[in-house]
């Protein structure tokens, strides 16, 4: 019988949205017999399992499969650790990666969006993800670790291997490795060159965090690096490619956003709402737990699906219905309580200052072609997205 349900189906990521309201409706526990999982779908049970680490661990992977398939390759990161470990390198990181560092960032950040933007109105044409969203945040994350630049484009392939791992795919899955063991070699380099010369960037501020006279050790600084290149590089490049989608799809609400430019801030929320770049995370149990009349047994993985969350009629009114006024309290696009993720602030930025240069140099900008989407389990994002900018 085949899966209502499996995250790495290609199907799916076409549009995942009336697969999440079946599981929703029908199914808010479902076991995935591909991934061997059991998935919640639904707001309430998602909010109550991030809230609830002790139970929903994440120190075994956060998601089936891949970190069974590359447990050499695992590094001690945050996003897959629990406390009291988790709270000690979360602390320590705090010191180092402030928002007061990255509201700082907003004016170099308008200044490489406007050069991209620039470039591409200049060409009448081109891919808004790879002469965009791509680009922007690739600089911002090495300028912030204080990556060379001319580096970039060979830990952009790194960062892109990995996030689009399939265990049901040697190939794919190799490259996945290989993007790791180049990752891990490169920042080697880099922090060892850091210990000898520090210089002001993240890399460096890391190196010196301290809290209770502890620091990180060289696994957790390697792992760390990682951690920010990758979750900086995707989620932000999803983040905006996502969102051009949609407002070439809802003309009415990019006027809105056109005409009133403080609209910008809220329209980017809700983007992340509507269609997530991180679409889905798993954690293990550590005891048994009972939902919806099943019970799961401890050491079962349970993948939360925040894409399905986030258009829950449950919890929004008319979550299919895309505004840029809405207001929301709470939602799972950055996931929340302990995980929420550390980069929000900086994706946020970079998404609302990608528009704002966007709008401002080219504000009758389309789509020319068909969007062509990635294939990953827990990201969804695209690869090409050709756009037209007439001046």
């Amino acid at each position: 019988m085949d899966e209502l349900y499996d995250p790495f189906s290609h199907e799916l990521h076409d549009d995942p949205y009336p697969v999440y309201r079946a599981l929703r409706d029908h199914h808010p526990v479902y076991y995935c017999e591909a991934r061997r999982c059991w998935v919640l779908s639904r707001f309430d049970d998602i909010w109550q399992a991030v809230h609830d680490p002790v139970t929903f661990s994440s120190a075994q992977g956060i998601f089936p499969g891949l970190a069974d398939t590359h447990s050499d390759m695992v590094l001690p990161v945050m996003i897959m650790m629990d406390p009291p470990r988790h709270t000690q390198l979360r602390s320590l990181v705090n010191r180092a990666f402030t928002r007061r560092r990255i509201t700082a960032l907003e004016p170099a950040i308008a200044a490489i969006a406007g050069e991209l933007v620039d470039a591409l109105a200049e060409r009448d044409e081109g891919d808004l993800v790879e002469d965009l969203a791509r680009p922007l945040p690739t600089i911002v994350i090495a300028d912030l670790l204080g990556v060379p630049r001319e580096d970039r484009q060979d830990f952009r392939h790194w960062s892109d291997q990995i996030i689009q791992d399939n265990p049901d795919d040697p190939e794919v899955a190799a490259r996945a490795l290989a993007g790791s063991a180049s990752l891990f070699a490169y920042f080697s380099v880099l922090i060892a060159d850091r210990r000898r010369q520090p210089r002001d960037d993240l890399v460096s501020a890391l190196i010196e965090a301290e809290i209770d006279g502890q620091r990180l050790s060289e696994e957790e600084l390697l792992g760390m690096c990682v951690l920010l290149l990758v979750a900086g590089n995707e989620t932000t490049t999803n983040l905006v490619s996502n969102s051009a989608v949609l407002f070439s799809t809802h003309p009415g609400q990019r006027r809105a956003v056109t005409a009133d430019p403080d609209l910008l801030a809220g329209a980017v929320d809700e983007c992340l709402r509507f269609d997530s770049p991180v679409q889905a995370l798993a954690r293990t149990l550590t005891r048994d737990v009972e939902s919806h009349g099943q019970r799961i047994a401890a050491g079962e993985k349970v993948l939360l699906v925040y894409g399905s969350a986030n258009r829950d009629e449950r919890e929004f009114d008319s979550p299919d219905h895309f505004a840029v006024d809405r207001v929301v309290e709470r939602q799972l696009a950055f996931g929340h309580g302990i995980h929420f993720c550390l980069g929000a602030p900086l994706a946020r930025l970079e998404a609302r200052v990608a528009f704002a240069q966007l709008f401002a140099r080219s504000p009758d900008w389309s789509i020319t072609g068909a969007p062509q989407r990635m294939h990953s389990g827990p990201i969804r994002g695209l690869l090409r997205l050709p756009v037209s900018l007439p001046s």
